[in-house]
């Protein structure tokens, strides 16, 4: 680890090159959108640290904070953490998955269109 102490402030507050996707017509939805996103990373972040935690408790019976930084999962549990990450990700964008699904049905069939208008 280095001696040189970070600015995590300066560090979190950069802004990204190029210019960023705009999604709704209202600003304060974009800002709302950022803020829900950066809160769905840090809590993905956190169950990751608690079942790094889990583990190491279930291995060891005590643990330290040296421990936990040191912790890298074996394949089946990067693949079973992958999975619980998939999972989480889905729950929270479901309604916006659920839209999309919405939409697409409601889209009529291109054939039946084009149909349609040479009858007409």
């Amino acid at each position: 680890m280095s001696d040189d102490p970070m600015d995590w402030i300066s560090l979190a507050g950069k802004k990204a090159k190029g210019k960023r996707p705009a999604y709704f017509d209202a600003p304060e939805n974009e800002r709302m959108l950022s803020i829900l996103m950066a809160l769905v990373a840090e809590v993905s972040v956190v169950r990751e640290r608690l079942d790094t935690v889990e583990r190491v408790l279930d291995k060891k019976g005590s643990i330290s904070r040296e421990d936990i930084e040191a912790y890298t999962p074996d394949r089946d549990e990067a693949y079973e953490r992958g999975l619980k990450t998939r999972e989480y990700i889905a729950r929270v964008m479901r309604g916006v998955q659920q839209s999309m699904e919405a939409m697409q049905k409601s889209e009529p069939d291109l054939e039946q269109v084009s149909k349609e208008i040479r009858d007409s």
